[in-house]
């Protein structure tokens, strides 16, 4: 049997399935024999649902925006921090990972593509349909992935020997685009509205709608976005959930928001890296506390009236968790309350807080004057996390790809750029808003409804909606990127707190200026400015974020384009 590949030598580092990840043991089989019933479908689609085809590495995205900061970095133990630090090249993990992990569920969908046609007559037409839509699906998904980051890519529809292979170079992602909607609509016309309990893993109709839409939206093509993602409203098998906060904890599995998740399991060791973990938790429970929310995202939260923070009179920079949208106390974890079963308070002043578990006080150690490497900024994240995190600190959270809310929101978009502004576009928004203060779209007495339909003011809403609404979700780069923000939002300095906790205590704290000594500006694109802050002596500048302007464009993995320079010619800049 002639050996069939992948598409280039750097695709094949990694092939063997990482079986602690996967959810549903397979049986061992080969293309020669496999792919003739039901039962070998099956089994061979439970393989495009490894989590490391779908999390590699872009679960990591939000550490390379301005919503987060590590410490007083931007450092990835990972990478080194090279993704914020202007030093990107090919040989970077995230590079070649997100390269490799995609070939090698392309060549996955290829193989199963190309060898379905043995199960004919042995399947019915629905079922037969059914598994080629998760092939399609799947090959869709990746390209996109793969043209967002890298633009012009190889483009390979079957399996092929390196020979062949050497005769292709990069396709232009002008004649690709085309072939992953292709691919979306064979999907979409094969894939089933829902499965039984047990296969909810599974791509569906929906999924592909949403997932094509978010595509479309993310090259541009926003009457294709609109028309896709209306579909999947109109499939009417979602719906908000009406606890935004519950939607992310890891005891919250099925749900009509979430439109396409790959689930964790403990049973089946698939977990949440302890990384994740441990610099999520805070320091009083076992954790790290060293992965936190930025000034950034912190300023970037409405106040309850609809307005930025320094247009509201409700802001409070000495109580600035007061009067705000509530999905800012929601992520980010409010000052003097509990989490985790401790009271936070990041105050040099609170040497000491209760501890709810024993009822009694206890040393503080998520405050700088009693632990260095407590939040720099003061922040610790709330989004998810809660006390079953301290439990062995092994946490099945579903990785959720895209829900609900982004499918309305990615409507709303859409047909803002098209500037076809209605009534159902103000209301896709609003659906979102008023889940966010727990009430139904209709009560615009009870929160902030977006009302304008000046397109400009209207793009603005729905920007500091998407962050406020996706924050640590994994969304911030790519909304930064297509916006052609990145350049500006991602080149400057995480602001923290006074660094010398002393220095925090006597200059900030007990002048009554604790926590920020006053409000931060937000320019036009809803960014927040801190300059007046640092130079007034009430805060310091950590790690400097660079992002130049070659970074819209990954590079090329160093191995393959060394392996055929000829034809596989690197993007601009590296």
């Amino acid at each position: 049997m002639k050996t069939k590949i992948l598409l280039l030598a750097g695709m094949c580092l990694g092939l063997a399935a990482c079986e602690s990840m996967d959810l549903v043991p397979r049986s061992q089989g080969n293309t020669e024999s496999w792919y003739t019933t039901e039962t070998e479908l099956r089994l061979a689609s439970n393989d495009f649902y490894i989590l490391g085809y779908w999390q590699e590495p872009l679960s990591s995205s939000e550490q390379w925006s301005d919503n987060t900061t590590y410490r007083q970095t931007n450092r990835n133990p990972g990478s080194g921090g090279t993704i914020l630090d202007g030093t990107m090249n090919g040989q970077q993990y995230e590079v070649y990972t997100l390269w490799q992990q995609s070939f090698k569920l392309i060549a996955r969908a290829n193989t199963m593509l190309e060898n379905i046609h043995k199960a004919k007559g042995s399947v019915s037409q629905e079922v037969y349909d059914r598994y080629a839509g998760e092939a399609y699906f799947c090959r869709a998904c990746k390209y996109a992935e793969l043209i967002f980051f890298y633009g012009d890519v190889p483009y390979q529809e079957e399996t092929i020997t390196i020979s062949e292979a050497l005769q292709r170079g990069r396709k232009p992602k002008a004649e690709v685009i085309p072939l992953v909607y292709a691919d979306f609509d064979k999907a979409i016309a094969g894939l089933p509205e829902s499965y039984g309990q047990g296969e909810n893993i599974h791509a569906t109709k929906g999924a592909a709608l949403a997932m094509k839409a978010r595509f479309a939206l993310y090259m541009g093509d926003y009457e294709i976005a609109a028309q896709a993602a209306k579909a999947c409203m109109d499939l009417k098998l979602y719906s908000l959930e009406p606890d935004y906060a519950k939607l992310f904890k890891q005891s919250t599995k099925l749900n009509d928001e979430k439109v396409f998740v790959i689930p964790r399991s403990i049973e089946n060791s698939v977990i949440l890296d302890s990384w994740i973990v441990k610099n999520g938790l805070p320091r009083n429970a076992g954790g790290y506390g060293s992965y936190n929310p930025s000034w950034d995202l912190f300023a970037s939260y409405l106040c309850t009236d609809g307005l930025p923070i320094d247009e509201s009179q409700l802001f409070d920079p000495r109580n600035p968790f007061k009067n705000r949208d509530p999905r800012c106390a929601m992520t980010i974890v409010e000052f003097n309350t509990e989490h985790c079963g401790f009271e936070y308070d990041p105050s040099p002043a609170a040497k000491t807080v209760m501890n709810y578990t024993t009822g009694k006080m206890q040393s503080n150690q998520d405050t700088r004057i009693v632990n260095q490497y407590s939040s720099y900024t003061g922040l610790l994240w709330k989004k998810g996390i809660d006390a079953s995190w301290t439990v062995d600190q092994k946490v099945e959270q579903d990785y959720i790809i895209i829900r609900y809310a982004d499918v309305l929101l990615i409507y709303a978009e859409a047909m803002i750029e098209l500037n076809r502004i209605d009534d159902s576009v103000l209301k896709a928004i609003n659906m979102v808003r008023a889940r966010a203060y727990g009430v139904n779209v209709t009560a615009t007495g009870s929160y902030p409804a977006v009302t304008t339909t000046d397109q400009t003011e209207l793009r603005r809403a729905l920007r500091i909606e998407r962050r406020m609404e996706f924050a640590m979700e994994n969304q911030r780069l790519q909304d930064l990127m297509r916006w052609k923000l990145a350049g500006k939002a991602l080149n400057g300095y995480n602001y923290i707190m006074l660094i010398n906790p002393t220095e925090l205590l006597n200059n900030v704290v007990n002048k009554n200026l604790w926590f920020w000594g006053m409000t931060p500006q937000i320019d036009e694109d809803g960014l927040a400015d801190f300059s007046a802050l640092f130079n007034a002596g009430y805060c310091s500048q950590g790690a400097k974020r660079i992002f130049p302007e070659r970074e819209y464009l990954w590079p090329l993995p160093t191995h393959d384009v060394e392996l055929c320079p000829n034809l596989l010619p690197n993007n601009p800049g590296y």
